[in-house]
């Protein structure tokens, strides 16, 4: 469904992504692992439209969107939980859900059910503030944010970062049941392997730009994919 080929990206004279070619099917969970500055967040950058690409195409479901901006992206079924969270700290739980209402069709501008099943939380506190949650539940409501747009292929960049451990099993089985439903191709950036490893279908482990090592987890040597990590 999605398929990055051969792309190079630059922030000036500094060449970020080299080459690097990446797939995401639906119904299947693809990890993106590697150490700090490598260009993991680049790469997810570059798919959801914020940074130009230099060489290389992005395709979603058969079209060409290398020169879509991020808007359109979007309306495509393309979400991004940025690393982050990136939350309207001043907006109501409510409120920051219905930003997502932007990109819909007037029909569609509600909340599912889905999220709230899945973030039982979220409910509770929907008028308190966004800045007011704790870290684990602003990640929460920022998948949650980008689950009301009813995405094709949803894009997490480091969820785990700075979250409680009990969280993050909640976002972890919240990614294997949007994964088991088969309706959207799920792409992960992450460091933290054990829940990476956990939950991967497809690891595609960065190193300066590069692809290094890409494979069904299954045929790939997890040490060997976990001292890359750690070198």
């Amino acid at each position: 469904m999605l398929a990055v080929q051969n792309i190079d990206l630059f922030y000036g004279a500094a060449q970020a992504l080299r080459g690097v070619d990446l797939s995401a099917d639906i119904g299947k969970v693809t990890c993106v692992l590697g150490r700090n500055g490598v260009g993991k967040t680049s790469l997810m950058e570059a798919i959801i439209g914020n940074e130009p690409i230099s060489q290389g195409e992005i395709r979603w479901e058969d079209q060409d969107i290398t020169r879509l901006p991020p808007y359109e992206r979007a309306r495509l079924g393309i979400a991004y939980i940025p690393q982050g969270r990136e939350i309207f700290p001043l907006l109501s739980v409510r409120e920051n859900l219905e930003t997502a209402f932007a990109g819909l069709r007037r029909r569609d501008r509600n909340v599912p059910d889905e999220v709230f099943e899945l973030f039982p939380v979220l409910q509770d506190m929907l008028g308190r503030r966004g800045g007011d949650l704790s870290g684990g539940q602003q990640q929460q409501l920022a998948i949650g944010r980008a689950l009301v747009t009813r995405p094709r292929l949803l894009v997490l960049d480091e969820p785990t970062e700075g979250i409680q451990p009990s969280i993050i099993k909640d976002i972890g089985r919240a990614i294997s049941y949007l994964r088991d439903k088969g309706g959207m191709a799920i792409l992960l950036v992450e460091q933290y392997f054990d829940f990476a490893y956990e939950l991967a279908d497809t690891m595609v482990v960065m190193d300066r730009g590069e692809v290094v090592v890409a494979g069904l987890k299954n045929d790939l040597d997890a040490d060997d994919v976990q001292r890359r990590l750690t070198v």
